[in-house]
């Protein structure tokens, strides 16, 4: 989903996730809860990765480059991941994208919650209780996802670089995402970033478990609504 005018994206049992301006976003019907739905799934979302930080099992890709970062700055987990999100949107520039209010929200939402629980919940020591968090943030960040996603008021910084980049240079979807992330995943590993088995289950997890999970929470906006 981009917040630029493109065709809507084909979404499994008939949804769709439209592509609409920002402005056409809010005024798409049913805002209230798509509101409530988008910081809901903001606020799992931060704290699916806290917990996959806690596990310490392994990260997925930006995280892996978030971690590489703190270990060369006195900053949080959570601060970098908002410094990383406003100089991703920064390439929105040269794409000609708009955020919308859920990118904002994504940008620093996510980070204030993930350093929140970071500071309630401890590191386990025990290897069953790590993999317990490594697989609750998998299953969680997949269902965190598809609720802010499917509320469709505007894509995450890194999801809106993404799609920008395959509208720009009409490459496919999974040969610019893969690149991305092979280029985060790779710099965050120099840099000192956690890479486990939590990195090859969160990539191998997170497409199918998404795939199911967000027709059932995108939202039927009225179109004509929105671009009267």
């Amino acid at each position: 989903m981009t917040a630029t005018s493109a065709a809507p994206a084909k979404n499994p049992r008939g949804r769709q996730l439209a592509a609409l301006n920002p402005l056409e976003q809010l005024k798409a019907g049913h805002l209230p809860r798509r509101l409530v739905q988008l910081y809901l799934g903001l606020i799992l979302y931060g704290v699916s990765m806290g917990l996959m930080v806690q596990g310490n099992l392994g990260l997925d890709p930006w995280d892996v480059l978030h971690s590489g970062i703190t270990e060369h700055v006195n900053l949080s987990f959570g601060t970098v991941a908002i410094i990383v999100s406003f100089l991703v949107l920064l390439a929105w520039i040269p794409l000609k994208q708009w955020p919308g209010l859920g990118t904002i929200s994504n940008a620093i939402v996510i980070g204030l919650v993930v350093d929140l629980t970071i500071a309630l919940v401890d590191r386990p020591d025990a290897l069953w209780v790590r993999i317990v968090f490594m697989t609750a943030g998998i299953v969680v960040n997949a269902l965190a996802g598809a609720m802010y996603i499917g509320a469709q008021l505007g894509p995450g910084p890194r999801d809106g670089m993404m799609t920008g980049l395959v509208r720009r240079t009409g490459r496919s979807v999974r040969l610019v995402r893969t690149s991305i992330e092979v280029t985060v995943l790779a710099v965050g590993w120099l840099l000192g970033g956690v890479v486990g088995i939590g990195t090859v289950a969160y990539a191998l997890a997170i497409g199918p478990l998404v795939h199911v999970l967000l027709p059932l929470f995108t939202v039927r906006l009225e179109l004509g609504e929105a671009r009267k």
